[in-house]
């Protein structure tokens, strides 16, 4: 059974249309719309129901691990994903990876990049590609190709957006670009140096928004990455083999992108994370894994 989100029943109606074609009997697949209050209680606590899946917020997730009792449950909700930059790397490379993964999809995936740790030595490098590669993308229409960045799931969700934005402003952070609508669409945003206690920093933003802080070491960049309630996935550029791997010990989440993006995934890797991040793992394999009951025989010839 699938219960897609209220705002985005239509690519749910139309995995059901495809199953359909190819084959599925009726019946094994059903999609059910509606509210989360209402269906989404009832399916939640429905005793045929032996599995739940959730992809969604902290909060909802963790009202359905309460209401499910002694169900199999997997949760993949909140982050705030970071990449760190070391020092010694080539910062107009990675610029434009940086820009796909902050600004894809209008920066709402569960992995889309948040905030950016900067070395010192390469900061100022980073920030002006960065900046440059932002101003290339093309604002407009989701239906035309040449379209990079389009309006948001609701006009309620980019004025959250924008307060978040405005709110680190006010506090001192500094503007490198966007924050401004065209239209209906937020322009994609760059923040410097924003305090970790701003919503901006420690909340998921869910909007084409990302923060560059400058940082002195890699141990004080691991730090920050840490300093989160979410923990999913993080990335790391680096050219020192010994660093790479003291980030992926040391860094408190469920995937550890090295040289590469956090928001690189396939769907056959082992997905999910910590801390209010969820419960449980996604892709294919480990999915089937999560929905399969484990059963031991014994089986005595003697």
């Amino acid at each position: 059974m699938l219960k897609p989100a209220s705002q985005t029943p239509l690519s749910a109606l139309f995995i059901g249309e495809l199953f359909e074609e190819a084959g599925l009997p009726a019946g094994a697949l059903n999609i059910v719309t509606g509210q989360g209050r209402t269906v989404g209680d009832k399916l939640v606590k429905d005793a045929r129901i032996r599995k739940i899946t959730f992809t969604g917020s902290p909060e909802v997730g963790t009202a359905i691990r309460n209401q499910a009792g002694l169900k199999h449950v997997t949760l993949e909700l909140g982050s705030n994903a970071a990449l760190i930059v070391d020092r010694g790397v080539d910062a107009e490379h990675i610029a434009a990876r940086c820009v796909h993964g902050a600004f894809s999809y209008q920066g709402q995936l569960c992995i889309s990049i948040q905030r950016i740790y900067a070395h010192e030595e390469v900061f100022d490098d980073l920030v002006r590609a960065l900046l440059a590669s932002t101003n290339r993308l093309r604002l407009g229409d989701p239906l035309d190709p040449e379209t990079d960045v389009s309006a948001m799931i609701s006009p309620k969700e980019s004025a959250r957006a924008q307060q978040w934005i405005r709110e680190a402003v006010q506090a001192g952070t500094e503007l490198a670009c966007g924050g401004m609508m065209e239209g209906t669409v937020l322009q994609p945003t760059v923040l410097l140096n924003a305090a970790p206690s701003l919503r901006v920093s420690c909340q998921e933003v869910f909007a084409p928004v990302v923060i560059v802080n400058k940082i002195r070491s890699i141990e004080e960049a691991i730090a920050a990455v840490n300093d989160s309630r979410y923990g999913l996935q993080a990335g790391i550029y680096t050219s020192d083999l010994s660093t790479a791997f003291k980030a992926i010990r040391e860094l408190e989440v469920g995937g550890v992108i090295v040289n590469d993006i956090p928001t690189f995934r396939v769907d056959h890797m082992p997905y999910g994370g910590v801390k209010e991040s969820g419960m449980g793992r996604e892709g294919v394999r480990y999915a089937i894994e999560e929905m399969t009951e484990l059963k031991l025989v014994v089986l005595n010839q003697a």
